[in-house]
């Protein structure tokens, strides 16, 4: 017995000792995997093929682990609006790229200022003589800003275009909470803070629809100028004023309609797209997809790395809501950010800082939390400039960050302002008392027990969280007139929770000069009073994960076919969308935080965060906005 359980000693010992060295082993082809950088491949010339199948976003998320380890993958490819813009500045001036493929099928849109900078950049491409040959089975307002600035536009023959432009519903819970005895203890500072109106309303106010109806006119007008300037020949008056005319006289063909109105160039599937392509690139030399010589986005952006100079610019990313703690990308989590710039001005002698904003706000507490380790940063260094350039979103808590900067850029149509704070607390004592559910208690303070979401808020409470808001709000209102050099009161009349268009804001002097990210950077540069072309570039930011990107790189299946869709499911909403907006709202109600300084009226749709639509934080008013 005892010669047994000696051998069964050695047999466990020696299974340990294997399982041990088989991870060991595993781990360290991880590491290498992780570390070795591949060698792109790029041809000696081709097509850039610009497949944009998914979101264009500022910072993307960063993939689940889990489920790609399940087998599953990302919902929706996200894809970073810098790297797509170097992707194309650079092909305008690289005698191998002989043309671009701009493949839209599949495209989901974007912010409106990302859409309009890689318009811009695509622009460059077609300026510098090189064919921009564009294809989708349905045009949608995005995918048609950018088609617009292509020298051709195919579309699939049984695709089209429909211009839907700013604009849609939103929910309104008021009556439903009414109906089972919730009530939403709602406290705001601003008249157009109306973000919680769908939690007391049935309907929108008067003021909300008239700043939402403000923002949409002044959006569409952005888009439609953009448009126009780019594709002068397309009749966008006669499609935009009545498309079911347009339509009837192509016989209700969409795709005829878009080509008798000069919408696109050439009817045809996607096939005699690439081999359009293939007349001036050239044929593929090996199996692919494509069917013309084609360099891949992702090689090209890594054969393609940003160059640097000697003095260094710190570009500090805060993209998506702004949330307490830390945060994974695609969230500013206000610790997350916090370390990140403390850990950056250690390691670098920073000669001016660049705040890249893209949110809708959040937490005021994460906010001043970022705002404070900018300002802390910049003093660290030397009292060096900070300049700040706004993406799609700087709104709310977005703008309260952007308050740091002496110099503010931004887009025309940047979603901005939105200077207001509100505070939502809710409370069952309707609820409970249809249920027969009554509550009753003992207080030593007027604050005992508070604030009581069973029995219902006292009239104390209730005033201090009011006080609370104003007092928050009344912050807002000073660092807004301390950086923009106005008095609180014109700062209020302006504010109020109201949000405006970059076009707008830059009139109202919320915003300094229209730009991108590169002006932005240029204006710093001039400021720290160094040379521009010698600017080192050091994004302050958080890296998604290596491991996550390794299993990422894993499950891409490069050969997979594209879903699209056609263009009339521009025209029917998805019912998870109004169901996932239910939820995301009635979550909202119940999960806070308490008091914010966000943007609801902002589209959530372009905000990072999003994984898939059943787990939309956000489908707000402007969900088709973007479309």
């Amino acid at each position: 017995m005892q010669l047994l359980r000696g051998a069964w000693k050695i047999l466990v010992a020696i299974k340990d000792g294997l399982v041990l060295l088989f991870m060991l082993l595993f781990f360290a082809l991880l590491y290498m995997a992780l570390t070795i950088s591949p060698n792109p491949v790029v041809p000696t010339s081709g097509a850039l093929h610009l497949d944009l199948d998914g979101v264009i976003v500022e910072q993307p998320e960063e993939a689940d682990p889990l489920t790609l380890l399940s087998g599953g993958a990302d919902a929706v490819q996200q894809h970073r609006l810098r790297d797509i813009v170097r992707a194309l500045e650079t092909a305008a001036t690289d005698d191998r790229i002989t043309a671009v493929a701009l493949d839209l099928d599949g495209f989901l849109g974007g912010g409106r200022s990302a859409i309009a900078e890689v318009a811009d950049a695509i622009q460059l491409v077609r300026d510098a003589d090189k064919p921009v040959i564009a294809y989708a089975t349905g045009y949608g307002d995005s995918a048609y800003l950018l088609a617009s600035h292509a020298s051709e536009i195919w579309v699939n023959p049984m695709g089209g275009a429909l211009i839907l432009g700013p604009g849609g519903n939103q929910l309104y819970f008021g009556d439903l909470l009414d109906r089972y005895g919730v009530t939403a203890n709602v406290f705001r500072a601003g008249q157009y803070k109306s973000a919680v109106e769908p939690f007391t309303e049935n309907r929108m106010s008067p003021e909300a629809r008239e700043a939402s109806q403000a923002l949409a006119d002044t959006l569409f007008e952005i888009w439609r100028e953009d448009v126009a300037r780019a594709r002068p020949a397309a009749e966008l008056d006669a499609i935009i004023a009545s498309p079911a005319d347009t339509i009837e006289a192509a016989n209700g063909d969409l795709a005829t309609a878009a080509r008798q109105t000069n919408m696109v160039d050439h009817l045809g599937g996607r096939a005699e797209w690439a081999a359009r392509v293939a007349e001036v690139s050239g044929e593929s030399a090996v199996a692919n997809n494509s069917g013309f010589q084609s360099i891949a986005l992702a090689n090209w952006i890594a054969a393609n790395p940003v160059s640097g100079g000697s003095e260094k610019i710190g570009i500090v990313t805060v993209a998506g809501t702004i949330v307490d703690g830390e945060a994974p990308p695609g969230t500013a989590g206000g610790e997350t950010i916090t370390q990140l710039i403390e850990q950056a001005s250690d390691a670098h002698d920073f000669a001016a800082l660049v705040i890249r904003v893209d949110s809708p706000g959040g937490s005021a507490l994460a906010s001043e939390r970022i705002r404070l380790a900018i300002l802390a940063a910049a003093e660290a260094e030397g009292d060096i400039p900070i300049v700040v350039s706004m993406g799609n979103l700087a709104a709310s808590g977005g703008y309260w960050i952007s308050t740091t900067g002496e110099h503010i850029v931004a887009e025309p149509a940047t979603i901005t302002g939105s200077i207001g704070v509100w505070s939502l607390i809710p409370s069952f004592e309707g609820t409970l008392a249809q249920w027969g559910v009554n509550s009753d208690g003992v207080e030593t303070t007027p604050l005992s027990g508070e604030p009581d979401i069973a029995g219902g808020l006292s009239p104390e409470v209730e005033r201090l969280f009011q006080a609370g808001t104003e007092d928050v709000y009344r912050r807002f209102l000073s660092l807004v007139s301390e950086s923009r050099d106005m008095t609180t009161e014109r700062v209020d009349e302006i504010g109020q929770g109201r949000v405006w268009a970059g076009a707008t804001a830059r009139q109202l002097g919320l915003v300094d000069q229209f730009g991108n990210l590169d002006d932005a950077i240029a204006a710093a540069a001039e400021r720290a009073e160094i040379d521009a072309s010698d600017v080192q570039r050091v994004y302050i930011e958080q890296q998604p994960s290596g491991f996550a990107e390794f299993l990422r790189n894993l499950s891409r299946d490069d050969t997979a076919n594209t879903q699209v869709s056609d263009p009339w499911s521009l025209l029917t909403p998805d019912p998870r969308a109004i169901l996932a907006q239910a939820r995301a709202e009635i979550g909202l109600l119940i999960n806070g935080p308490v008091m914010q300084a966000r943007c609801m009226e902002c589209p959530a749709d372009i905000v990072p965060g999003r994984r898939n639509i059943e787990d939309s934080p956000q489908l707000s008013l402007f969900q088709w906005i973007f479309g």
